[in-house]
């Protein structure tokens, strides 16, 4: 499999169909469609979110990974329980890998406030960091923004100042420090939240 590096640094939002959502839920991505969860999905999902790295840059994919995470996590993007809309990064169709990574918005006190607002949270396998995908993917998403929220949030930990830059070139502006919990770090740790209106 054969990446185009040098492609991380273009510009896909111009790509015929980027950003857009078909009925079926697949947003155009660039090189890449975001696609809704298969069951077929949990191997690479254990693959992937199993390694510590992966596991150890976000909140809740605990490491080592238990058996039948992978299947539980699928059970529940398929389900769509706790107000959170999963897609996958999928690159079958343009000669690169099915599973890239993973993006999701959650909304956020929708029941209770309405105020149109998710939380965007994403990785990436490290197999395709620094390629300019987690980029192509939140741009394809916002620009989509198939919960029609006014307002996304996003959150990284300090010490990953690339998905820092992921965000401020999707347009989100830093909003401040603050920390939370990493299960795989068992931790609390430092962050930077973001945010981004749309309306």
């Amino acid at each position: 499999m054969k990446l185009d590096v040098i492609a991380k640094d273009q510009d896909f939002s111009g790509v015929a169909g980027f950003g857009l959502m078909s009925p079926e839920g697949v947003i155009g991505a660039g090189r890449f469609v975001l696609r809704p969860v298969r069951k077929s999905d949990a191997g690479l999902f254990a693959m992937y979110a199993g390694d510590r790295r992966v596991a150890e840059a976000t909140r809740s994919i605990p490491h080592p990974l238990p058996p039948g995470a992978a299947e539980a996590f699928v059970n529940r993007a398929q389900a769509h329980k706790g107000g959170e809309d999963v897609w996958v990064m999928d690159g079958s169709a343009f000669g690169l890998a099915e599973v890239l990574g993973v993006i999701s918005l959650k909304r956020m006190d929708e029941a209770k406030y309405n105020r149109d607002q998710s939380e965007i949270g994403y990785w990436v396998a490290p197999a395709f960091w620094n390629t300019g995908f987690a980029s192509e993917a939140v741009r394809a998403l916002v620009l989509a923004n198939p919960q029609k929220n006014r307002t996304i949030f996003a959150e990284v930990f300090q010490d990953n100042p690339g998905s820092a830059r992921v965000l401020t070139n999707a347009g989100f502006q830093y909003l401040g420090d603050a920390e939370t919990f990493s299960v795989a770090r068992n931790a609390r740790v430092p962050t930077w939240t973001y945010l981004r209106k749309l309306d």
